[in-house]
């Protein structure tokens, strides 16, 4: 098989649309791809489009490729050796189909002939498949929004259930020490028998501890408190001064002094202008 017969065999195997224009912009060779486009798509004899001036098409604005003015300059400034290449895509739908097209001008390698040959590539795949890809991330996008409202809806709903939970938790707290335990101490302060008394003393130190949540938050923080000191810091963050815990407890006001200070030394408010029961309150 000769030269030119193979370099034609192999021309007209291409799926790509190839034309080869001369100096003039009027083409001179077509393959069989191009020739098979232009009979299916209702052009008459000859459809190898040989003797046809393309570049003229393009530049009356008559050709479908896109921005037809633009691929006449292009073809222009390629044939004249101003570009090395010229590349764009354009749109080129049917009644039946949509379909996209590269469209390639570059110069045709020959010193003794100033041409160039343009090719048509369909890449209506590819383009159907980034289209696919942008409407699969606007939806993504909108289901990540959604969700990002949700999150916001569920954080807001349980925001409210933790001050809820915590407004009753005060209100359990307060009823208990405004309703209950004063009672209670009174009770202790009257003539009962030990064994009453020792059953009172359990339900008011019972009371304390359910009444005092927050001294899970100093535990959590591994402080180290002993007994004596959990209750005076119990009475603290309710507001009690040091003479009413003194009176409680049954100890001197002093006593309750020294428990204050190191409460105030191990919770790290020695050199802090930090108020005492402001710190506890905020444990919860």
């Amino acid at each position: 098989m000769a030269g030119a017969e193979m370099y034609r065999v192999i021309v007209d195997s291409l799926s790509t649309h190839v034309a080869v224009l001369d100096e003039n912009g009027i083409i001179v060779e077509t393959n069989r791809a191009w020739q098979e486009f232009a009979r299916k798509n209702g052009m008459r004899d000859p459809v190898d489009c040989v003797g046809l001036n393309y570049l003229s098409t393009c530049e009356t604005g008559t050709c479908d490729e896109g921005d037809s003015l633009l691929i006449g300059r292009a073809i222009r400034q390629v044939i004249a050796g101003e570009i090395e290449e010229f590349l764009t895509q354009y749109p080129c739908h049917s009644p039946g189909e949509q379909r996209w097209y590269s469209l390639r001008v570059v110069p045709y390698r020959d010193r003794q002939a100033r041409r160039v040959i343009v090719t048509h590539e369909n890449i209506t795949p590819i383009i159907l498949a980034q289209e696919k890809l942008r409407s699969q991330e606007k939806e993504l996008h909108r289901k990540t929004e959604k969700l990002e409202e949700t999150n916001i809806a569920l954080k807001v709903l349980l925001d409210h259930r933790q001050r809820d939970r915590e407004q009753l938790e005060e209100r359990i707290v307060a009823n208990i020490r405004e309703l209950a335990v004063p009672y209670l101490q009174k009770l202790l302060d009257s003539l009962l028998e030990q064994r009453q008394r020792t059953l009172v003393d359990i339900v008011v130190h019972h009371l304390d501890d359910i009444i005092s949540p927050f001294l899970n938050r100093l535990s959590a923080i591994n402080l180290l408190l002993t007994p004596q000191e959990i209750e005076v810091a119990a009475m603290v963050r309710q507001g009690k001064s040091s003479q009413e815990i003194a009176d409680v407890l049954g100890v001197s006001v002093a006593t309750i002094s020294f428990h204050r200070k190191k409460l105030r030394r191990k919770l790290g408010l020695s050199r802090k202008g930090t108020n005492l029961r402001t710190y506890l309150l905020s444990l919860q």
